[in-house]
Parts: C-alpha cells; sequence; structure tokens
C-alpha cells in the first residue's frame, strides 16, 4: 500500500512530520494556517504539490472550526477578506514552488465567485473555499497516477536498448507520497514502472545537504517493497558510466516549470542533467500542470530561495544503536569547521536543452521541430 503522508476528513488535516523520517513515523495535527506556515516553512512538509495541498487544507481546517464555533464573520466581504489575507501568508513560507502560489491564486478565484452570488454569508463562502480545497486533494492524486502512467510509458518507448526490457532508473531528492497528495510524480512513474514490471532497479540520491533522498525517497521504496539503492550525490557521475548498471533515464520532479522548459528543482538536478546529456542517458521531469509558470518565461527569472547555513555544517540522525530501542533519539552533530562561511542555495535551474521530457497529467511533452517546448499548447482545450 502506498504511503499515506496527507490525512485529511472532514476539516481536521495530519501529515507526517518529515523532519524525524525516517526513524520516527509521526503525525502531526495542522488546524490553523499558521500551523501550516509553520509546517512548510520548517520543512515538516516539502514538496512542491504537498506544501499547495496542505496549505489550502490548512487553512480549510482553521475556516472548518470557526463555523463550528459560530466564530467567523456573517458577511461575505469579511470573510474573503480574512482567506485573502491569509493565502497571502501561507505563500510567503516557500517563494520558489509555483504550485503553491497557483493554488493561492485559483483559490481566492473561487472565494470571489462565491461572494458575487446572491445572498452570500461568510461561511457560504468558507465552505465554498473548504470544498475547492478537498478537490484539490482528490485532483492531485489523481493527476499523480497519470503522471506515473505517462512516464511509465515513455520510458519503456524511448528509453530502453534493444538489450533492456526492463529499465533501471535514477532519481533525485523526494517526488513521491511525501512530497505529493500521494503517489508522487518523479516517484510515481518509478512506482509505475514496478507495478508493470518494466522496472529493474532504481537508484536515489541522499540529496544534500537535507537528505530527502536517504531519508524519505529511500523511506518509500523500502515502504512499497521496489528495488532499489541508495547513492550519495557525488557518485551519480560513477554509476552512469557503468555499463554493467545501465542506467536508462534520470527522472526527477520540480519546483517550478518556466514557460521554455528552463526548471527549477532541488539544488543538484542542474548536475544530473549534465551527467546525463554527456552519458546518452534520457533526462526526464515529471511536474503536473501547476507547477509550469507560463508567466515565467525562462529559468533567468525564477528567485532561488537560500536555506540557513545550519542544514550544511549539520546532519540530524539516531545514534547507531537507535533501532535497538523503542525510544528512539534523534540528535544533531556538527559535521563542519566552525566559522567557516557557507552557501546553501535550496534548488538550481536545468535549462530545457538538457531535459528530454516533461511529463504531465495530460501526456509527455517533448521539444518541437525547433528544439524548443512549447508548454503553452498543455493549457489549451
Amino acid at each position: 500500500m502506498t504511503l499515506q503522508a496527507i490525512q485529511y476528513s472532514d476539516g481536521k488535516l495530519a501529515i507526517i512530520d518529515q523532519l524525524q523520517l525516517p526513524h520516527i513515523e509521526k503525525y502531526i495535527p495542522i488546524r490553523t494556517s499558521e500551523e501550516g506556515w509553520h509546517a512548510i516553512k520548517e520543512m515538516r512538509v516539502r514538496g512542491a504539490p504537498a506544501i499547495a495541498i496542505v496549505a489550502a487544507l490548512a487553512l480549510a481546517s482553521e475556516l472548518a472550526t470557526l463555523i463550528a464555533c459560530n466564530k467567523l464573520s456573517s458577511n461575505a466581504e469579511d470573510a474573503r477578506t480574512f482567506i485573502t489575507e491569509k493565502l497571502h501568508y501561507l505563500v510567503s513560507s516557500r517563494p520558489t514552488a509555483v504550485n503553491l502560489s497557483d493554488a493561492a491564486g485559483k483559490l481566492e478565484a473561487i472565494v470571489a465567485e462565491s461572494v458575487a452570488k446572491s445572498g452570500s454569508t461568510g461561511p457560504s463562502v468558507a465552505t465554498a473555499f473548504i470544498q475547492a480545497a478537498e478537490a484539490m486533494l482528490v485532483k492531485d492524486v489523481e493527476d499523480n497516477k497519470r503522471i506515473g502512467e505517462y512516464g511509465a510509458i515513455w520510458v519503456s518507448e524511448n528509453a530502453l536498448s534493444e538489450k533492456d526490457s526492463k529499465a533501471t532508473v535514477l532519481t533525485h531528492c523526494n517526488t513521491g507520497s511525501l512530497a505529493t497528495s500521494g503517489y508522487g510524480t518523479a516517484l510515481g512513474v518509478i512506482r509505475a514502472l514496478a507495478s508493470t514490471d518494466i522496472l529493474r532497479h532504481a537508484y536515489c540520491t541522499e540529496t544534500r545537504p537535507y537528505n530527502q533522498g536517504s531519508r524519505l525517497t529511500a523511506f518509500e521504496l523500502v515502504h512499497d517493497r521496489i528495488p532499489a539503492t541508495l547513492i550519495t550525490d557525488s557518485m551519480a557521475a560513477a554509476l552512469l558510466s557503468r555499463t554493467e548498471v545501465g542506467v536508462n533515464a534520470i527522472i526527477v520532479g520540480a519546483d517550478r516549470v518556466a514557460a521554455n522548459g528552463d526548471t527549477a528543482n532541488k539544488i543538484g538536478t542542474y548536475g544530473l542533467a549534465v551527467l546525463a546529456k554527456y552519458h546518452g542517458v534520457k533526462f526526464l521531469v515529471a511536474a503536473p500542470l501547476t507547477t509550469i509558470d507560463l508567466a515565467t518565461k525562462s529559468g533567468d527569472e525564477i528567485t532561488i530561495e537560500e536555506r540557513p547555513a545550519s542544514e550544511v555544517t549539520m546532519v540530524r540522525g539516531t545514534r547507531e544503536d537507535g533501532y535497538a530501542s523503542e525510544a528512539v533519539k534523534v540528535e544533531t552533530i556538527c559535521i563542519a569547521a566552525k566559522g567557516i562561511n557557507v552557501w546553501n542555495p535550496a534548488f538550481d535551474i536545468t535549462p530545457s536543452a538538457l531535459i528530454d521530457g516533461i511529463i504531465t497529467e495530460k501526456g509527455v511533452v517533448e521539444k518541437g521541430s525547433d528544439g524548443s517546448f512549447h508548454l503553452d499548447e498543455l493549457f489549451k482545450d
């Protein structure tokens, strides 16, 4: 059974605390937009699709409580103002991931439509928001499964050599159930390959400095019993050079895809794309349409978030005998010389020239005859 990282029912939201994985599997309640903001900012939840869903559902939970306690203004415009301010606040938690601002914009539009209806009230406007947020949760899972199916078909038809009947895939960071509402994008493709018996083996990078690969992707791969191996980021070149391993494709997720196909993703993605080009390995980006930002013309316009130096100089984990005890203790230790300067960008930009295809819920987009992606066509009816 695929891991369920986001639990939501009847206005109550809980998420797996990803800061404690893989050592402790603990769900924490998210009752307000403030708790949602901190969960996103502190990376208790991460992954562009998951961030957007948790932000929307956090505010939905807060509104459900206010309605139940009769503490929400009966005035529709007051409710609209309250919701809009909360959405803008939530968007400030992670500026690079476009899914969050995209979801906020769509929800604002739905709220505006509700306010414009005859006889609208504060509770009716809030209810419209709650229903829209819940619908986003359901749609995200459905979209992820379609991404997985389209990606698996493309890999089997375009990435395998004549001697390969199954695919060996490398992925970076975490793009599974822990990064989405469920199933995953790039990891969803790997799940689809495995479910159709087309996957030979999956490799995941540890993804320094936050180790989303070793902590989260590895956790999901073990959970789903998918044949997989963990490597450090610096081992990728050596892995691709080994003909006996035969990596067929590198599949990654995205935090923002510009109109020309330039992609912002976890730091280290750009390096993998360069390696893929040199070794003749297909490089694919798996992302829902909500991650594609046509208003951003190229990667040059994407703001790259920088994270605290402590993420590079410190590391969290359990003691070597931690699994032997029922009370697992997570410790943080310093691994760098004190006083050293640190540069810690959370993302990098992979130029579209290095990307072979962008996997969406509408299919896999390849470059046209002019050598460019035409992503605007995805949004035409």
